[in-house]
C-alpha cells in the first residue's frame, strides 16, 4: 500500500496547548497490522492534562504526540499475517494499549501492568506513543475488536472508560443487592453508577461539588440520590504538609512526606482535627441517605485526598473501597479506621480482557442513557476548541460538559 497523505492532531512540547492539525504520512499496514478509518476519538482526562500542562503526572511531552485513546472506526486494509477475524469495512474498537505478550503479566493474564505496555496518547515511552486523533491509523489486530451489531462508533469509544470501571468491579467483586456509593460525578463516575446499576445493585447514590452534574445524574437514572459537597477550602499548613505538595495532574516531582516526628505539636492537632471533620462530614452524608452504617462499595473517582478518606469511612463494615481517581501521590489516610472495620482498599489501573463485554454492554442497551454522557461534539479540524472547551468545563452557552467526542467524517 502505496504512502498516503492524512490529518492529525499535534501536540507539541513545552508549557501545553500548543496542538495544531496538520498534515502526516501513513503507509500501509505492516504483516500484523490493520489499518483504521477513526470515526470517533472520546477526549480523556489524560489527554487534558497532556494538552493543558504539556505533561501528565510524570510523563513530560518531549516531541510531538498524537493524543487520543478512546476510540472505533472502520478497517481500510489487513496485512499480509492476519488471516482470520478481521475484513476491510469491518466496524472495530480500537484498545489502546499494545502489551508485549510474553512477560509474566501478561501470562497471568495481567496485561494492564505488563512492563513493556505502549500505550495510544502516552508520553510514558520515548520516542512516544501516538494516538487516534487522526484520519487513519495502524494498529496491531489482536487489540482491535470487532463492533457487535447496534453499537455506535460514539458508543464503541466509550468502551475505553468503561473497560475502566468493568476491571475496577470484578476487582471489587460488584454483585447484585450491594449498596454503592460514587464518589465524582464525572464520566467515570457515572459509568460506575451505570454499571452498578446493570449488576443489579440495591442502592446507587453518587456525591460531588458540581450540582448540576449531580443533577444530570439524577435526571437520566444514573444514582437514585445525590449530595452536592461544599467547594473544597484551601489546605492549612499541616494538610499541605502532609500532602507532600505534589499534584499528579501537573506532574511535579513529590517530596517525601514529613514522618509523625517532623510534625510539629500544632500541625499534629491540625491533621486530627481535619480527620475528625472529614468523619463528621461523611457522618452527615450516611444520614442524608439513610445508611449510618455506610455502604458496601464505595469507589473513589476524583483522587482527591480529602474524598479518599471520606471513602474509607464511608465504607460499610466489611465493605471495599475502589481507588480509580488518579491524584497526589502521597495521602493521609485513616488506617485504623479501614482495619479495625475490615474495609478493603483496592486499587485499579487501567484495564485488561474487558472489552468484548465492555461493546457487549454497550450494544445491549443495559446501560441506561449512557449515550447522555457524550454531551459534545466537533471534527478533528478543531480538536484545540474542544480542549478548550474542556478546560473551562463548559461550552460557550454556560452547559455542563462531560464526554467530548471527536471525529475526522471520513470513516465511511
Amino acid at each position: 500500500m502505496p504512502c498516503e497523505n492524512i490529518s492529525a492532531a499535534v501536540l507539541y512540547p513545552g508549557s501545553g496547548r500548543d496542538l495544531r492539525v496538520e498534515d502526516r504520512d501513513i503507509w500501509g499496514p505492516n504483516p500484523t497490522e490493520v489499518q483504521i478509518a477513526v470515526a470517533a476519538t472520546g477526549l480523556c482526562g489524560s489527554d487534558l492534562h497532556y494538552y493543558a500542562h504539556g505533561r501528565n503526572g510524570d510523563f513530560m511531552v518531549k516531541q510531538h504526540i498524537v493524543l487520543g485513546h478512546e476510540a472505533a472506526g472502520v478497517v481500510t486494509a489487513v496485512g499480509s499475517d492476519v488471516l482470520e477475524g478481521i475484513r476491510v469495512g469491518d466496524r472495530v474498537a480500537i484498545e489502546a494499549g499494545i502489551y508485549c505478550r510474553q512477560c509474566s503479566f501478561c501470562e497471568k493474564k495481567r496485561y494492564n501492568l505488563c512492563k513493556s505496555m505502549k500505550f495510544c496518547s502516552s508520553a510514558s515511552v520515548f520516542p512516544h506513543f501516538d494516538g487516534t486523533l487522526r484520519e487513519r491509523m495502524n494498529h496491531p489486530a489482536f487489540v482491535v475488536h470487532p463492533l457487535p451489531d447496534g453499537c455506535s462508533f460514539e458508543q464503541a469509544s466509550l468502551a475505553e472508560p468503561l473497560s475502566v470501571l468493568l476491571h475496577a468491579s470484578r476487582r471489587a467483586e460488584l454483585s447484585a443487592g450491594q449498596t454503592v456509593l460514587v464518589f465524582g460525578a464525572g464520566t467515570i463516575g457515572l459509568l460506575a453508577c451505570a454499571l452498578a446499576k446493570a449488576r443489579g445493585a440495591s442502592k446507587i447514590v453518587v456525591v460531588d461539588i458540581n450540582p448540576t452534574r449531580l443533577e444530570f445524574a439524577k435526571h437520566y437514572g444514573f444514582a437514585s440520590e445525590t449530595f452536592c459537597l461544599p467547594p473544597p477550602s484551601p489546605p492549612s499548613a499541616a494538610e499541605a504538609a502532609s500532602s507532600a505538595s505534589s499534584c499528579c495532574s501537573h506532574g511535579q516531582q513529590s517530596r517525601p512526606p514529613p514522618t509523625p516526628q517532623q510534625l510539629s505539636a500544632e500541625q499534629k492537632k491540625q491533621l486530627d482535627d481535619q480527620m475528625r471533620r472529614t468523619k463528621d462530614n461523611v457522618a452527615g452524608i450516611l444520614e442524608h441517605f439513610g445508611h449510618r452504617d455506610g455502604f458496601d462499595l464505595v469507589y473513589e473517582c476524583t483522587g482527591a485526598e480529602p474524598v479518599i478518606q471520606m471513602s474509607i469511612f464511608a465504607a460499610a463494615t466489611g465493605g471495599k473501597v475502589m481507588l480509580i481517581g488518579m491524584g497526589a501521590r502521597n495521602v493521609t489516610l485513616p488506617l485504623s479506621s479501614a482495619a479495625c472495620r475490615e474495609v478493603d482498599i483496592l486499587g485499579s489501573f487501567r484495564y485488561c480482557n474487558t472489552y468484548p463485554e465492555a461493546l457487549a454492554l454497550l450494544a445491549s442497551g443495559e446501560l441506561e442513557n449512557v449515550e447522555r454522557l457524550v454531551t459534545h461534539r466537533f471534527p478533528l479540524s478543531e480538536t484545540k476548541r474542544a480542549f478548550d472547551m474542556m478546560m473551562r468545563g463548559v461550552d460557550d452557552e454556560g452547559n455542563m460538559v462531560l464526554k467530548v467526542m471527536v471525529g475526522s467524517g471520513k470513516a465511511c
